[in-house]
């Protein structure tokens, strides 16, 4: 299915001013926003994506010059050719035998890439959800994951205690094997990784018992993560060797992709949060004071007499905390004027007296 046009999206016009873009994109995500009655999630996450674009000067050029193939399709900046497989890094392994192995043969790399061999454990990706608050403020999560753990009887050296390790009979300590191959230019001999010692150069003299020389053991393991405050949906958090061990190698990393829930009050960009409060015409007219819900709970906001609907209000220091930083942006109260749909007699008459227009009913 196409992307509808970005400029569509938002309903603005391809000349639209950044005020215009920001005032179209606040309107159109609280109508859609998903946890509101009516809302729609897919029309609010293509809001979004719409105005990630266009509010960058620089994405949005390219968006102007060249559509969705200027910004990778997903509204991502397309920094990368291989970015359009569901959002996720590809990696192209030719393994052993493959275009790396014979290169290698041939070009005097192939001895080298196979001792190399893993070093390090397998890097391990899980997702965590978030509430608004918990982005704001930040929290500490345990994550229970179940993978490969350093064996808890050789401690990863894959031998049994009280053993260590020798010297390779096979490569003795060399780490690799000669191997003839048989090619179209005849006889071609190759230095390959010793099959017994895998590239070591030693081996145990007895084995773990209890990982069979795996050096690991497959366990739940809990990992405290600590999300730092005013963290964004979508950002990923690395924490370095916390994923799976290896046998006398490092462990991989660990990365925590965040996801914050959508909040049926509040929407955010960047470090400002957005809400919108309803006051009626009077209210509007004659000044009033309102309670204003915020992430810090409950405040009292002045409305000046004569507040018309669309007007913004700014709470310094009530949005989002600056990563890094003890500072926090605002957040942004957007007022609806309601006007009254059904009116007295009186009541109408009352509002005429305020009419400062001739009317005609001609």
């Amino acid at each position: 299915m196409s992307k509808r046009d970005y400029y569509e999206v938002l309903g603005v016009s391809k000349t639209a001013s950044a005020d215009e873009l920001k005032k179209a994109y606040r309107k159109a995500a609280v109508q859609h926003h998903p946890d509101k009655e009516g809302g729609d999630e897919t029309k609010f996450k293509e809001i979004n994506e719409a105005y990630e674009v266009l509010k960058d000067q620089q994405k949005r050029q390219r968006y102007d010059q060249f559509g969705h193939a200027g910004v990778g399709g997903n509204g991502g900046g397309g920094g990368s050719p291989f970015e359009g497989f569901g959002g996720q890094n590809v990696h192209f392994d030719f393994g052993d035998g493959g275009l790396g192995d014979i290169f290698g043969q041939f070009f005097g790399g192939g001895a080298q890439q196979q001792q190399r061999g893993p070093k390090r454990g397998r890097d391990v990706e899980t997702t965590l959800t978030l509430t608004f608050e918990q982005a704001i403020f930040g929290v500490e999560e345990e994550l229970t994951l179940d993978m490969e753990d350093e064996c808890s009887h050789c401690k990863g050296s894959t031998v049994e205690p009280g053993h260590s390790m020798k010297v390779c009979p096979t490569c003795k300590g060399a780490g690799q094997q000669a191997r003839v191959m048989n090619t179209i230019f005849g006889q071609i001999q190759q230095a390959v990784t010793c099959e017994t010692c895998h590239g070591a150069g030693k081996i145990p003299e007895k084995v773990c018992t209890v990982c069979r020389g795996k050096g690991t053991e497959r366990r739940k393991q809990n990992i405290t993560l600590k999300v730092p405050a005013g963290i964004d949906d979508g950002s990923t958090i690395r924490l370095k060797e916390r994923g799976e061990a290896i046998g006398a190698g490092d462990r991989g990393d660990l990365y925590v992709h965040i996801r914050v829930k959508a909040h049926k009050k509040f929407t955010r960009e960047g470090d400002i949060i957005l809400s919108e409060e309803h006051v009626s015409m009077i209210d509007a007219a004659l000044g009033t004071e309102i309670d204003v819900e915020t992430v810090d709970g409950m405040i009292r906001m002045k409305i000046p007499a004569g507040t018309q609907s669309g007007t913004d209000f700014k709470l310094t220091n009530h949005g989002v905390p600056h990563l890094r930083s003890t500072t926090r942006g605002p957040q942004i109260v957007s007022i609806v004027v309601d006007t009254p749909t059904k009116l007295t007699k009186k009541q109408k008459e009352l509002l005429e007296q305020f009419d400062t227009k001739k009317r005609s009913i001609f």
